[in-house]
Order: C-alpha cells, then structure tokens, then sequence
C-alpha cells in the first residue's frame, strides 16, 4: 500500500488525514488546536502541524505530503525569513477601509484579478499594513499566504535556512491575494506594489496542478521514506474541499465552518462586477468562482449557547418549528460580512411577536438565516452563469439533522451530503498522490440525499424582505 498524507490547516485547527493512494480511504488521522484570534503568530501553525503529524503516527511510511490552508492571511517575512509580525487572517476586517481605497484607485481591478477586493484579501491586509505598520511595511522582502509558509517550512526553510525564492504555492491560493490574474496564471505585481508600497517583494512561485513543490529529505527528527517525501503544491482550503469531494460540472459545494462559502468547479472565469462573487481559480487547472460569509457556524454557536442547548439539542429545538419559523427572521451579521461586503455589520433579529418569541421559532430562525444567506451566494453563482443540479452540503455543521433537513426546504436544487470527512485534508491527500504518480486520482466519495420540500418561497421572501 502506497500512503499520502493531506493536511488541512485551518482556522481553528490543524488536521492530517495519511491515506491508501490507490483508493483515498484513511489509514489514520491526527489533529492539533489552533489558537482563537483573528491575527496570530505563524509558528503556532507549525507547531500544530507537528503535534498532528506526531498524532498521526508519524510520517515515516508517508511518501507524499501536500498542505491546504485558510486562504487569504498574510505571512510577511523579512530578508532574514524571519516572521515580522503575527499574521492578519482572512476574517480579520481591519482592513476594509483599504479595500475600498483599492477599488477606487485601480477601477479595472476585477478584470485584472477576478475578484473585487474586500477585508478578507490579501492585498488589502498589506496596504493596512502599509498605512499603519510602515516599519513593518518596509522590512518586507517575501509575503505568503498560511499553507505556503507551512509548505516552505515542511521543506526545510525558515529563519535557519532563508531561502525565500524556495516560496511556493498554487493558482487556487494564490488568486484569492489581489494581486493575481487567475486567466494568464501571473502575478499582477503592479497591484502588489500598489498595496504594500514596496518594490521587488518576493512572492511564492506557482506550482502547477499535480505537479511536486519539492521532496522533503529524511532527518532523524522528521523521518521520511527511503528517497524523501514529494510534497504537492498545496492549494486553498475551498479548492483543496473541490479536490477531495471530486466535485464536477453542475456541483454546488456549500460548505458551513468557521466561515460559509458557496463554490463550484467551472470552465469558464468569471469577473462579478457587483463583487459578489470572487473569480479564483481551482487547484485543477479550472476555475472556483466563490461566494464566502463570515458568519456560519459561529451563528449556530452563538444561538445554542443563548439558549443553554448543544447544537444537537438546538437541531431538535428548530424542526419542532415551521417552516419560516413564525415569522421570526435572523439576519446573522455577529462579526460583519464579507457578502454581502458589510464589514461593520451586526446582527438582527426581525419579527418578534408573543407567538413567535420561542425556543423552537429562534433556533430555527438561526438556521434558516445561515442558510439563506448561504442560498444568497448560490444565486450570485447562477448570475455569473453557473448551473446548479445538486449541492454538495458539507462541514461541521452539515452533520446536524436540522441543518440538512432545512437546507432541502431552503435550497431549491437537491441537496446531498457526503459521508463525514476531512474534505479539505483528503484534496491535499489527493494532490500528494497527484504529484507522486502523475495522474489525478478518483476517488468515491459516499453521500446520501436529502428529500426536496418547497418550502423555498416562504423562507427566502422574508428573509429577502429585511
């Protein structure tokens, strides 16, 4: 049996799944706490892919190694490679008033890049930087984003070994920074000298699709097989998802972690000028037009934890509710938004009456808000030209009945739900096996429907109408 490890390095965690290469199935798994916070030092990454490769038993029989990640944080390096300071991560909005300056300065930039810039961007983050921070602004020789530093500190480097032209990554992270035009495959280093307002800053170099970003040689404090590990390109956590869930024409993915997004796997670019939707590119060669919300997850979180409940209990509390949870509507902004692009956002709730006011009608209420934005997103998708024949629902909170259940009464295409798995860690798995044999594999992945109730009128017309 031939093994490939996938590592997802995410928000709140790192997890690596170690796989049969033939048929993607996992031998064993490991995983490791992140720190909470918007901004945070990148050595605690590494320290958690450690402790998650150590969890995994190791990487001794391991013969290929790629990295998704969160998307969008900003690593900022020194000549010395050398962290200059904690990085800012995609749900930091800091830096919106920098986004909107980017917008206005260079109005061309969705044709340029895809995407129109907001908070969660890369580019955005290094012009706050630049505005704000300008000692740290001008130490910067290299910027990377969170799964090429881990890539780049896999291979060996880091301040011990400051090969910062050794950087790599691929076109699916590497559209989702502002400065890269996801059509040519280049890097727009106009746009990046306009956001951190230096010249000559190095930024990784792109690893195309299956092919390696290097091998990683065996120590005695990180064996490896005889001959080395191939490590993949890695790929962006959304694109990484696309990789492991094999999603084709016609798929939704709709993923609910820490954030929501609603992408799909197309042919064709696309350059949303109401910005809605950003045009990245996917780690096959394709493209990922995607729709991200900051708020997901966390609502559920919030809402679960105000009514003294476990997000099972919270499930059972919402299908004791109608449909449209009596009229009760929660907008779900906590922490702003990215789409719609309302950083400075909060939350509402709508429709408060003595018959509505219920433990059943709020824990609905949460779900259905979730959801409806998420439903939003697949809408701006079908305007860019996407055609939508099943969602893929997944992440955490896709396990929860209730969940599941609305989401058929929510979405107006079916919905099916994969078997429980580390999507994002089984595409990086994918890509390592990619770049070690040469040929993308194909892997089944089990899922089970979700029977349609077109309930969709009543829930998105009054969460529309607020």
């Amino acid at each position: 049996m031939t093994l490939v490890a996938g590592v997802d390095s995410s928000t709140q965690n790192c997890k690596i799944v170690i796989v049969d290469a033939a048929t993607g199935v996992t031998v064993r798994s490991g995983r490791a706490a992140h720190p909470a916070g918007t901004e945070v030092d990148p050595e605690a990454w590494w320290t958690a892919l450690q402790q998650a490769i150590a969890d995994a038993g190791g990487l001794a029989d391991v013969a290929a190694i790629s990295v998704g990640g969160q998307q969008h944080g900003m690593v900022v390096l020194d000549h010395g490679g050398r962290v200059i300071r904690p990085a800012l991560l995609w749900n930091d909005t800091r830096s919106a008033q920098a986004a909107r300056d980017l917008a206005v300065e260079v109005p061309d930039i969705i044709t340029r890049t895809g995407s129109k810039p907001v908070a969660s961007f890369t580019s955005t983050k290094l012009r706050w930087l630049r505005d704000t921070e300008p000692q740290h602004a001008a130490a910067v020789a290299a910027v990377a984003l969170p799964h090429d530093w881990l890539t780049w500190r896999l291979r060996g480097f880091g301040p011990q070994n400051p090969r910062l032209d050794a950087l790599t990554t691929d076109r699916s992270d590497a559209s989702g920074t502002g400065y890269f035009d996801p059509v040519s495959g280049e890097y727009d280093r106009d746009l990046l000298e306009l956001a951190i307002g230096n010249s000559g800053t190095l930024v990784p170099r792109i690893v195309a699709p299956g092919a390696s970003a290097g091998t990683i040689a065996s120590t005695p404090e990180f064996p490896t097989p005889e001959g080395g590990m191939v490590v993949g390109a890695g790929a962006g956590d959304n694109a990484a998802a696309a990789l492991g869930l094999g999603a084709r024409d016609g798929d939704v993915v709709v993923s609910i972690g820490t954030s929501g997004t609603v992408f799909a796997v197309t042919a064709t670019p696309s350059h949303d000028e109401t910005g809605a939707v950003a045009g990245f590119a996917d780690a096959s060669g394709l493209f990922l037009p995607l729709v991200a919300t900051l708020n997901a997850a966390r609502v559920l979180d919030s809402i679960a934890g105000l009514l003294g409940v476990t997000h099972d209990e919270l499930g059972t509390l919402a299908l004791q509710a109608e449909p449209g949870s009596g009229g009760l509507v929660l907008q779900p902004y906590f922490e702003g938004e990215r789409t719609p692009n309302l950083p400075d956002a909060t939350a509402t709730l709508f429709g408060m009456t003595l018959a509505s006011t219920t433990r059943p009608d709020l824990a609905r209420a949460a779900i259905e808000g979730l959801l409806c934005g998420l439903a939003d997103g697949m809408d701006a998708l079908r305007a860019q030209g996407v055609q939508a024949r099943r969602i893929l629902l997944i992440g955490g909170a896709a396990q929860n009945r209730a969940v599941s259940a609305i989401a058929a009464q929510v979405f107006e295409v079916p919905v099916v739900v994969p078997t429980p798995g580390e999507y994002v860690a089984l595409g990086a798995a994918a890509q390592a096996a990619w770049a070690l044999q040469g040929d993308r594999p194909r892997w089944d992945v089990p899922v089970h429907a979700e029977p349609a109730v077109d309930t969709r009128p009543v829930i998105r017309q009054q969460y529309s109408a607020r």
